[in-house]
């Protein structure tokens, strides 16, 4: 790993870290009154989500400026100049490294599993890039899927500040998020793969060695399967919403029915 990707690593997890401890609490509690109402393990998951946003939007948008503008990524994604990739790349592995600190620290109140695995699988994948500057346009490409995190960490704000499920803010971002999630994570998954499959048998892929065909390979196939393991519990919230919302309507129309009465008499 050259010095300037190791650099933009250790900064990104400095920055996040400061922006978790520092940023977040700050501007939280000037802007949100209710901030400082909830309990500490609330607020730890609050700066938290914070900055998860943060990180989804910068390497998020970066990662779609790249996949519009970079040309010679897109022209050879095995073997394309990386350098705008191994920033975006090192930005997000000091993020899942920061992360990874705080889940292993506050294992009791947010640990969860699919999350280390998703962190891991990552960072073994995305190592290779910063270390060989290889799949330069397949490492940008996975990075589309930060852009749904917004959506899901607002559903959590919602949540915890106590909003109705059936509020249209709710809804509309309930909504937002299935349609987003199912389209940067989803969607994209037979694309992608196509493109995976047209590299194989070449001269470019065989110079990988199996060390980053397996790396880069299994990652996919474990974040894809992570990927559809969260689409469907989505899938199923957002039924769950809408069902309610229907019964709902259902529950306020019958009274109406019940208490009309014929006044005409023959």
């Amino acid at each position: 790993m050259e010095t300037r990707e190791l650099s933009v690593v250790a900064g990104s997890f400095v920055g996040f870290q400061l922006l978790f401890s520092v940023a977040s609490p700050l501007f939280s509690s000037t802007f949100i009154p209710d901030y400082n109402l909830l309990p500490t393990t609330k607020l730890t998951e609050w700066n938290s989500r914070l900055v998860s946003t943060v990180h989804a939007l910068i390497v998020g948008l970066f990662c779609l400026y790249i996949l519009w503008f970079d040309d010679a990524v897109n022209a050879d994604p095995v073997w394309g100049e990386p350098g705008l990739v191994k920033l975006n790349v090192a930005i997000t592995c000091g993020y899942l490294l920061y992360d990874l600190v705080l889940l292993a620290t506050n294992w009791s109140t947010m640990g969860d599993s699919f999350f280390v695995c998703h962190h891991l699988a990552a960072l073994y994948a995305y190592g290779y890039v910063l270390t060989r500057g290889v799949l330069p346009y397949f490492a940008n490409f996975r990075l589309i899927s930060e852009l749904s995190t917004p959506f899901v960490n607002q559903r959590w704000f919602y949540e915890v500040l106590k909003y109705p499920r059936s509020a249209r803010l709710v809804v509309a971002n309930g909504m937002a998020m299935a349609v987003v999630f199912f389209m940067v994570r989803i969607f994209v998954m037979p694309p992608y793969w196509s493109r995976v499959f047209d590299t194989f048998g070449t001269e470019a892929f065989e110079r990988l060695g199996t060390g980053a065909q397996v790396a880069w390979i299994t990652s996919c196939i474990a974040l894809d399967i992570l990927n559809t393991i969260w689409m469907y519990k989505i899938a199923r919230g957002c039924y769950k919403v809408m069902m309610g919302a229907r019964a709902r309507k259902t529950k306020e129309a019958s009274p109406v029915k019940q208490n009309h009465v014929n006044n005409h008499t023959d």
